[in-house]
C-alpha cells in the first residue's frame, strides 16, 4: 500500500458559560466530574477556529495559538491530546501541524479551553480520517479528554455534561437540552473586568477544592437539587425561574474555592461590586430575587456574565456603564455547536 496523504481540516467552536458548574472531578485522569453540569453556548463573538494537518514529514507536533508559537506547557497539553487521536486512527507516529486562534481573551476565565479543545477534537478527528466521530457523543466524550467543559461546547444551545457511572468514562459526554432557536430571546452581557491570565489554573484550583474544603460534600448534595431546577426551567423556557438558581450555583461555587486552603480567590473588587448591582437591578423592579430579570454568574475567574432576556437587555448594559473598573462589554446570544469551515489556516 502507498503512503497516505497527508490530510487537513478545520474546526469552528464556541465557548459555553456554565449555569451549573463543574468544578471538582471523581477522575482526574479521565476528567470524570464529580456532578452533572450545565451550560449554554455561546455566539461567534467566543469563538476558536483550528486547522490540524498531519503528515508523516513532520517529526514533531507544533503548535501555534493566536499568532505565536505556543509555549512548552500549551504544546504539551494539545499533544497529549493528539496522542488520543493517534491511537484512536492508528496514527501513532505521525505528528501534526496545529493552528488555532481565538475570537476573546485566552486564559482569562471566559472558557477559551472549551471552545479550543471542541474544535480541535473535531478539526483532529476529521484531519485523522475519523469518519465515526461525527457522531456527537463520542466526539464530545473525545474533547472531554483535553478540557472537561469542551464536552459541552459541541453542542449548540442548552447543554448538560453527564458524569455518567462507569469507571472507563464511556458514559460522560454531554447532550443536548434545548436548541438554540429556542433561546433567541436569551443575552449574556459580559463585563470584562480582566483580561489577563489567571494566575491559578482551572485544574490546580479543583483539586485543591476537592482535597481541602470540608464544604465540598454539601455542595455536591445542594447541586442535585439546582440540576432538577434548571432542566426544568430549561424544557419550560422560563427565565425567571432560572435566574436565582444561576446565582446561587456561582455563589456556591466560589465558596468552596474560598473554603479551600490556601483559599482560591478568583473574584476581583468589581466582580463583588456586579453582584450586588444585578441584586439592586432586580429588586429595583420589584420582582426580588426569585423572579429575577437578570442573573450573574463567574466562571474561574472574575469576568461577570449576566444572563438576561433582551427585555432587559439594555437596562444591564446601563448598570454596567455607570461602575468603573470595567475594560470591555460583550453582549453574546445563545451559539451553535461545531463547524467544519472550509477555509483553513494555514
Amino acid at each position: 500500500m502507498g503512503e497516505r496523504k497527508a490530510m487537513k481540516a478545520s474546526a469552528a467552536a464556541n465557548a459555553n458559560i456554565a449555569i451549573i458548574k463543574y468544578w471538582g472531578r471523581r477522575n482526574d485522569a479521565l476528567r470524570i466530574p464529580t456532578n452533572n453540569s450545565i451550560s449554554f453556548t455561546m455566539d461567534d463573538q467566543l469563538q476558536t477556529v483550528t486547522t490540524v494537518e498531519f503528515s508523516k514529514t513532520l517529526h514533531a507536533d507544533s503548535l501555534v495559538l493566536n499568532g505565536r508559537p505556543g509555549t512548552k506547557t500549551e504544546l504539551a497539553r494539545v499533544s497529549n491530546f493528539l496522542d488520543n487521536v493517534r491511537a484512536i486512527s492508528g496514527k501513532r507516529r505521525v505528528h501534526a501541524n496545529v493552528v488555532s486562534k481565538n475570537s476573546f481573551p485566552t486564559a482569562a476565565g471566559l472558557a477559551s479551553s472549551a471552545s479550543g479543545f471542541a474544535a480541535l477534537a473535531a478539526a483532529a478527528t476529521k484531519a485523522a480520517g475519523l469518519g465515526r466521530y461525527k457522531d456527537k457523543k463520542q466526539l464530545s466524550a473525545l474533547a472531554r479528554l483535553g478540557s472537561g467543559s469542551a464536552s459541552r461546547s459541541i453542542y449548540g444551545g442548552a447543554v448538560e455534561w453527564l458524569t455518567g457511572k462507569r469507571k472507563d468514562g464511556s458514559d460522560c459526554y454531554a447532550v443536548q437540552l434545548s436548541p438554540p432557536e429556542r433561546w433567541k430571546d436569551l443575552r449574556n452581557v459580559i463585563a470584562i473586568t480582566s483580561s489577563k491570565e489567571k494566575r491559578i489554573s482551572s485544574t490546580d484550583a479543583m483539586a485543591r477544592t476537592v482535597r481541602t474544603s470540608e464544604m465540598f460534600k454539601c455542595r455536591l448534595e445542594s447541586v442535585e437539587s439546582r440540576l432538577r431546577i434548571v432542566r426544568k426551567a430549561i424544557l419550560e423556557r422560563d427565565f425567571a425561574a432560572l435566574a436565582p438558581t444561576i446565582m446561587q450555583e456561582s455563589d456556591s461555587m466560589h465558596a468552596v474555592m474560598l473554603d479551600s486552603w490556601p483559599p482560591i480567590t478568583y473574584l476581583n473588587g468589581i466582580s463583588l461590586e456586579i453582584m450586588h448591582k444585578v441584586v439592586e437591578l432586580n429588586e429595583s423592579y420589584g420582582h426580588g430575587q426569585r423572579n429575577a430579570v437578570a442573573a450573574y454568574t463567574f466562571d474561574a475567574g472574575p469576568n461577570a456574565h449576566i444572563y438576561t432576556t433582551a427585555k432587559y437587555e439594555r437596562q444591564v448594559q446601563k448598570l454596567l456603564a455607570e461602575m468603573e473598573g470595567i475594560e470591555k462589554v460583550l453582549v453574546c446570544r445563545v451559539g451553535e455547536g461545531v463547524r467544519y469551515p472550509r477555509k483553513h489556516l494555514f
